[in-house]
């Protein structure tokens, strides 16, 4: 589970007094108990064959989100317009509403043959028109389907990301003598864009984290209609540094919501637009902590976050963004305690959830699920509502407790039938109770109209447990798309390295994992990046420096199946037997069907062990 972001705050929470209202003050008992089956019969949905989610849809997932994968609390400073009915009042202006750059360059090429960066002036031409901007090394000549493709033509992500996969594949039908290469290199970026793939399914996504946009824009219900106002606004009141704030935040969600990596400049665009109205403005600050959280820039999001406080320290937004940064940084102890001033400054379901995931990274789950239960009974929205029951759907997961995973996904997906992780939770939870077919399916649905990388390598890796006829080629057909994915996403600047070493361990290049295992550690040390080191290290036959990682990931408390089956594996691979079954018995004891194929080799190698 990846730290998450929601940084709507209930009316309730807005008005509640730290003393009346903090996670720290909650009751020991819970207050709220899961649905029951009867009130979440008719929540199941087939989902992924709807629209874009709804804009009320809860924050981000992840580690910086999550991400391991929010939105605003009301503006926090005085008078100044956030909202699409205050950037009315905002006076006119005789320039031009086009974006200006940034400070930061938007968009940079990925070193592995990445496609090339989107001109900045396109992706400041974009920022105003809503254009989604396209890579500029997907081919034109390659726009037409392939035979039993289905590309709905209006999604623009679908479609780039099939057109890239579709032209690699032509390349390594003509080279073949790379296939291996290509591949390895593919699946070195595997999990790129989201949080931790096995041992964190929920984390950063292509979006790690947003901090959000306002209610108010939230209000209307409809994040992409809220957008259109907020653009046509801007056109003619250019100078409204509130609106241009809004605007890039709404970005940021909309990323978040429909995995669309490329509105990561158009974001960055209309935050540094307000930023050079008003220098100081702290929702634009905090907007840069979120966009950089959600790039997996987790020092600058410290940055910008730290920034947003010196001009308002209760600003929910920058608070929560704090939180995220310490926590992806590895830095616990400050973590809890930037918790617990959140907690007094501002509570609220957005610092609610972080404080439930800080006691979780301790491995205190009885108060991390008591907090989110609270949050959940605070909740209001359909955006808190489906981002709570699927923090607590996740919690459940991982401890093993599927049916009441089962239970609070239906009751997400009851507030909101397109939450991505809501749907992407259920099938894993399927999966894991033996469920394949519907597991499938489900992910196939959710793969069709939102080609991300976490729910297409665990599709793959759905195929690769079933070993039917073709599922091999299917498998590697996933792997491509991923490949593709991350491609696109590099060029739109978002960096992740503890994900491509991940990927590449479990799936390609054990020397690419490795360098990139190392390029995240030497950035930052956290369970998450001690673990996915360890694991290069094991993979790459290096096992006695490996052990001290693998020790280190689960040395917190965090209660986490995949680190304990890693830390099985390479205990076991340096001799130590019964330490190996300790761990291995302790992977599967918490949450048996913790992985389609990671499950399978623990039991294999517990059996070993013996």
């Amino acid at each position: 589970m990846s730290p998450r972001t929601n940084d709507d705050a209930t009316p309730d929470a807005e008005k509640a007094t730290p003393d009346e209202n903090t996670a720290a003050a909650m009751p020991d008992e819970s207050t709220v108990e899961p649905a029951t089956a009867d009130e979440t019969a008719g929540a199941a949905v087939t989902g992924a064959t709807a629209a874009a989610p709804a804009a009320t849809t809860a924050p981000a997932d992840a580690p910086g989100a999550g991400t391991r994968t929010g939105r605003t609390a009301g503006d926090e400073s005085s008078g100044a317009p956030t909202s699409e009915a205050d950037a009315a009042k905002a006076a006119p202006a005789a320039d031009t509403a086009e974006a200006v750059p940034g400070d930061d360059t938007p968009l940079t090429a990925s070193a592995g043959g990445a496609p090339g960066a989107v001109p900045a002036e396109a992706a400041s031409a974009a920022v105003l028109s809503g254009a989604t901007p396209v890579a500029a090394s997907v081919e034109d000549g390659s726009d037409a389907p392939a035979d039993g493709d289905t590309v709905d033509a209006a999604d623009e992500r679908v479609a780039a990301v099939r057109r890239l996969s579709r032209s690699q594949r032509r390349w390594r039908a003509a080279q073949l003598g790379f296939c291996a290469a290509a591949l390895a290199v593919a699946m070195t970026a595997g999990a790129m864009v989201l949080g931790t793939l096995r041992d964190d399914p929920t984390a950063p996504a292509v979006v790690a984290v947003s901090s959000g946009v306002s209610p108010q824009l939230l209000a209307s219900g409809d994040l992409d209609a809220s957008i259109r106002s907020l653009q046509a606004h801007l056109r003619t009141q250019p100078k409204d540094f509130g609106g241009w704030a809004t605007l890039g935040l709404a970005y940021v969600e909309q990323a978040r919501t429909k995995g669309d990596p490329s509105r990561y400049p158009q974001a960055q665009e209309a935050l540094g637009r307000s930023l050079k109205l008003r220098p100081d403005y702290d929702p634009a600050l905090a907007g840069r902590a979120a966009l950089a959280a959600a790039r997996h820039d987790f020092t600058g999001a410290l940055k910008y976050a730290d920034l947003a406080l010196e001009q308002n320290p209760y600003s929910e937004r920058a608070l929560s963004s704090r939180i995220d940064a310490l926590v992806e940084l590895g830095r616990y102890d400050e973590a809890s305690k930037a918790a617990d001033l959140a907690d007094s400054r501002k509570p609220g379901v957005p610092v609610f959830t972080r404080f439930a995931y800080v006691h979780e990274l301790r491995g205190d789950v009885k108060t991390a699920r008591r907090v989110l239960e609270q949050a959940l009974a605070t909740a209001t929205g359909r955006g808190d509502v489906s981002y709570v029951a699927s923090a607590l759907g996740q919690l459940a997961w991982n401890q093993g407790d599927y049916h009441s995973a089962l239970t609070y996904y239906a009751r997400a997906l009851a507030a909101d039938d397109t939450y991505l992780p809501a749907l992407e939770g259920r099938a894993r939870t399927q999966a894991a109770l033996g469920d394949r077919a519907a597991a499938i399916k489900g992910m196939e649905q959710i793969v069709q109209h939102y080609p991300l990388p976490q729910p297409l390598v665990e599709l793959g890796e759905l195929y690769e447990a079933r070993g039917a006829a073709g599922d091999a080629r299917k498998a590697r057909d996933q792997y491509t798309l991923v490949n593709a994915w991350i491609s696109l996403a590099h060029s739109y600047g978002v960096n992740a390295d503890l994900d491509t070493a991940l990927a590449a361990a479990d799936h390609g290049d054990h020397k690419a994992a490795l360098t990139a295992a190392r390029a995240e550690w030497a950035r930052r040390h956290t369970v998450h990046t001690a673990d996915a080191l360890g694991w290069a290290l094991h993979v790459s036959g290096r096992d006695a420096e490996a052990l001290r990682y693998a020790r280190r990931a689960t040395a917190t408390g965090y209660r986490n199946a995949s680190f304990l089956y890693h830390l099985g594996v390479i205990e076991r691979a340096n001799g130590h037997t019964g330490k190996a079954r300790t761990a291995l018995k302790a992977a599967l004891d918490l949450n048996p069907g913790f992985s389609p194929l990671g499950a399978r080799e623990a039991r294999e190698a517990l059996e070993a062990a013996k």
